[in-house]
């Protein structure tokens, strides 16, 4: 009985040990099983917008949240169960270059309840919640509980976009996952940095952006509209679908949706980036915003905000197709439609893209539902007409480099369409559950092909609707 006794208060000790220490550290014994719920698998996807922590579990984990600042840390303790050894992967799969996470601790700390630590570089906006079980397509999941780490200030994107064209930048590229936001050095605490006024006052010097995310916004829409050289430039929000734990759509081989409409996005982006629009008013140049330029998930509802807030003049989602039968093959492209779809085939796409939350998982806490209502139930005349005209543009163009599965743009409730002042458009590149059609979509020369062809369309629909002056607000 003694010797029990030593174990038990060894054991804790050594637990206490764990969870005070700061290094990475695992209990695993063979004592040390689930007992309760049963952990089925940890996920860890890092972004420079925010990381994600997902544990797949069989049923729903009851947690207890506890956010330390100094030094910053997340502690969730996960009741009803004990250690289980698939726990122990997610100390592996932090990677170094996680803008959030240094850090991973797991341990036994009570009874029936584990505790998990997050080892923090700054100060996070932590989000802790729950997700039931859920399936689409060849995606399915368990119950799921998620962590999120958003920064606690956010940079402005349209400040970095302006930035860049005043520097005389040819390639903006929004936040790399390795472009770790750091908190501002002590000299800068207290103070509003302003990239933006310095580079006006200083046209000719080589001042760099601060890289704090504590950067202060624009408040002058007259010096956004008008830089020192006074040009507008063209701002085209591209949107990769799906990401993180939203896969998309599967092909036959296994290539995966995110991953083939992400690298054409780049390869679009890069286009953009090096392209000037000639008007009668002057020469305007292009600037390309990704609403994700990684793997992680955005819901449909902050696509479409993160286009409005860049003010972008249009909005171009790039997905790829997958059908129940191998043999539906070609592109198209989608516009929102302001009643009943233009088909069955256009609402039963619609259906599957706006199911999109539900698979990356949608923290609907933080939303809000007069915003959101407001924001999908405004569509104006305008929007939609001017949304058809840049998609003829488009197929125009891609029916040159490949078949078209409908030589018009058809029409549908797509969500992520919704944004009531940008021109909008749905890009499907082809069917990825076709054999022959996934074989090109991951080949570079169709991925540059489509980017070519895309860019033509957007050139095309810029030639006969010259982008109205607008000024930029931040």
């Amino acid at each position: 009985m003694t010797q029990h006794n030593d174990d038990q208060s060894h054991r804790g000790i050594k637990r206490r040990s764990l969870l005070q220490g700061g290094s990475l550290a695992l209990l695993l014994s063979s004592a040390d099983i689930a007992w309760g719920a049963s952990i089925v698998a940890v996920r860890v996807w890092p972004a420079a917008a925010y990381t994600r922590v997902t544990i797949e579990s069989d049923t729903a984990l009851k947690t207890v949240p506890i956010f330390v600042a100094n030094p910053p840390r997340l502690a969730v303790d996960i009741e009803g169960i004990e250690l289980n050894p698939a726990l122990k992967e997610l100390v592996g799969k932090v990677r170094s270059d996680d803008p959030y996470i240094t850090g991973v601790r797991v341990g036994q700390f009570a009874n029936k309840t584990v505790r998990l630590v997050l080892d923090l570089r700054q100060m996070v906006k932590p989000q802790v919640f729950n997700l039931q079980p859920v399936k689409t397509g060849n995606t399915q999941y368990q119950h799921r509980l998620v962590l999120d780490l958003y920064p606690s200030d956010v940079a402005d994107p349209l400040e970095a976009l302006i930035v860049d064209k005043l520097k005389g930048g040819t390639t903006y590229n929004a936040p790399s996952m390795t472009a770790t936001p750091m908190p501002p050095p002590a000299s800068k605490l207290g103070t509003h940095a302003d990239p933006v006024g310095d580079l006006m006052a200083k046209p000719n010097s080589s001042i760099e952006p601060d890289s704090s995310p504590t950067s202060a916004p624009i408040t002058t829409a007259a010096s956004v509209n008008q830089p020192p050289n006074g040009e507008r430039f063209i701002i085209v929000a591209l949107d990769p679908g799906h990401g993180g734990e939203d896969p998309g759509a599967s092909g036959p081989s296994g290539t995966r949706e995110k991953e083939v409409v992400l690298k054409i996005a780049h390869r679009l982006r890069d286009r953009i980036n090096n392209t000037v629009i000639k008007t009668k008013n002057g020469n305007l140049p292009m600037r390309a915003y990704l609403t994700r330029d990684a793997d992680y998930f955005v819901p449909l509802q902050q696509r479409v905000e993160k286009a409005r807030r860049v003010q972008a003049d249009l909005f171009i989602s790039i997905h790829a197709d997958a059908f129940q039968t191998p043999e539906a093959k070609g592109a198209s492209v989608f516009a929102l439609s302001d009643g009943a779809a233009s088909s069955a085939a256009a609402k039963w796409m619609a259906k599957q893209e706006n199911r999109a939350d539900l698979i990356g998982g949608l923290n609907i806490k933080t939303q809000d539902a007069a915003v959101q209502r407001a924001l999908l139930d405004m569509s104006t005349t305008a929007q939609i007409k001017d949304s058809l005209k840049l998609g003829s543009a488009m197929l125009g163009q891609i029916k040159h480099i490949g078949k078209l599965h409908k030589g018009r743009v058809e029409q549908a409730g797509f969500a992520v369409l919704k944004a009531p002042d940008i021109p909008s458009v749905l890009v499907e590149t082809a069917f990825i559950s076709n054999p022959e059609e996934e074989r090109r979509l991951v080949s570079p020369q169709y991925q540059n092909d489509l980017a070519d062809a895309l860019m033509k369309g957007i050139e095309r629909y810029f030639s006969r609707n010259p982008p109205l002056a607008k000024t930029r607000n931040t």
